[in-house]
């Protein structure tokens, strides 16, 4: 049976460490706030919006929040985020997309100042990403993948990863990351040919297809590690499921993140961190 990583360790980790960054800097006169940009009452918005000020409580980050109907304008809405540009108080923001669809979501994420952008929404942002430099901060999710791995002490260096999926949100940056971490990286996706196959040969598999089972035990094989990005609602078996198959391939790997209790437990405490770390980055 395989070793399952599971988030709660990495979270914690990483929330002790957040603590003493807020605590130093509140000793200086500086509170670490995060502002929530939210368009609508999206129910997967809305949840993670109260997981977020859950751990924004637990670690001493500030919270502030604009809200906005879902007819919202984009002129109202671009103004709006270069009002938190200027504001001096809020150090991060973390704004919901999809954005609806009469808003230009490019332009209003590129409103956003790089230094503010907690999440990767920026194009700026993303080019830190892949030039490597500290413009804005990665997606959590894939900062959280990268957290998982470090955690858990597994060496990059030199393996084979097969990241199967290619958003903007998670494969292309994670991608990136795992490259930086000297990973010799595929990025599979729809067109992609023999998937499996490819994923069979690699000695890390990220899922990040968004696409519920879809790794089932064709892609494992023995002594790999099974990184589970996924959150799907499975009609058929009424709860939370990942990408990957888990009651078919947990006993064909070494190691695997469970759905739920994996990647998605430890994306809230990026976050904390990233505005902690914005927070010090303007300090200086």
């Amino acid at each position: 049976m395989a070793e399952l990583l599971k988030g709660g360790a990495v979270a914690a980790a990483l929330n002790e460490k957040t603590v003493e960054i807020v605590n130093d800097l509140k000793a200086r006169g500086i509170v670490p706030t995060l502002c929530i940009v939210r368009v609508g009452e999206r129910p997967d918005d809305l949840s993670y919006e109260n997981g977020a000020v859950k751990r924004a409580l637990a670690v001493g980050v500030e919270i502030k929040k604009k809200v906005f109907p879902a007819d919202v304008s984009e002129k109202e809405l671009v103004s709006a985020i270069e009002d938190i540009d200027r504001d001096g108080s809020v150090h991060g923001v973390l704004m919901f997309r999809p954005l609806p669809r009469h808003i230009n979501e490019a332009r209003v994420c590129n409103a956003l100042v790089p230094e503010k952008d907690m999440d990767g929404v920026t194009d700026l942002s993303m080019a830190g990403v892949y030039a490597q430099k500290p413009l804005g901060f990665p997606p959590c999710t894939a900062q959280a993948v990268i957290e998982l791995i470090d955690h858990y002490g597994i060496d990059l260096t030199g393996k084979n990863v097969a990241v199967i999926g290619r958003s903007l949100v998670i494969g292309k940056p994670v991608a990136m990351m795992l490259i930086k971490k000297n990973a010799t990286v595929t990025v599979c996706h729809t067109r992609t040919k023999d998937v499996a196959g490819i994923a069979r040969r690699a000695d890390i598999i990220v899922a990040a297809a968004g696409s519920a089972g879809m790794v089932t035990k064709d892609f494992v094989r023995e002594g790999q590690t099974v990184i589970d990005v996924g959150i799907n609602w499975s009609e058929e078996k009424q709860k939370i499921v990942g990408d990957v198959d888990l009651d078919a391939v947990e006993g064909a790997v070494e190691r695997i993140t469970p759905v739920p209790g994996g990647v998605g437990s430890v994306t809230t405490s990026v976050l904390m961190r990233h505005v902690a770390e914005a927070a010090a980055r303007s300090a200086k």
